[in-house]
């Protein structure tokens, strides 16, 4: 973690820099006549300026590095935390004794398919998939498709504190 204080520091020590540069440079085209400065105080001011440059560059590289570590962290948090969930979801169904034609269509529902498109994609007739909807919701407990979806969201969007009322244990106390 860099300190706001050293960051803020070196990005002034840039402004200045920079306008230094752009001052000398306006100077130097234009051929403006300015009061001579000594070589040693232009010499430090440059040297300053490149060090505040090198600097930002350097501090640049270390933000860039820490955000793709910190990107890298998250992304597989997010990996474990789907791998539970998906572990949730079977669990669920294997405590609701769900047929493996049934499990599919929960899966469906959380994507927020109709009836219609889960019948398309499993190419079976509507009232089928409404038939085995109501076995799912008959075995699950909830009082309907609302309900179901509410659980699972529930669920993906528990804290870590919450892990000991789950699923069945929610759905009985609420």
């Amino acid at each position: 973690m860099v300190c706001p204080n050293a960051l803020a520091s070196i990005a002034l020590l840039q402004v200045v820099c920079g306008a230094f540069f752009l001052q000398d440079l306006i100077v130097s085209i234009l051929g403006l006549r300015r009061k001579p400065v000594s070589w040693t105080w232009h010499e430090s001011i440059e040297i300053m300026a490149t060090v505040g440059l090198l600097l930002g560059m350097a501090l640049g590289a270390v933000v860039v590095h820490n955000l793709i570590r910190q990107q890298r962290i998250d992304a597989a948090l997010l990996q474990a935390a789907s791998g539970e969930f998906y572990r949730f979801v079977q669990n669920e169904f294997d405590a609701w004794a769900l047929t493996a034609s049934e499990r599919d269509i929960p899966m469906f529902m959380l994507k927020g398919l109709s009836n219609h498109e889960i019948a398309a994609l499993r190419h079976t007739s509507e009232g089928t998939i409404k038939a085995q909807c109501t076995s799912i919701i008959r075995k699950s407990g909830v009082a309907g498709r609302a309900q179901l979806l509410s659980m699972f969201i529930e669920e993906l969007l528990a804290d870590s504190g919450d892990a000991e009322t789950t699923g069945r244990t929610r759905r009985k106390t609420a």
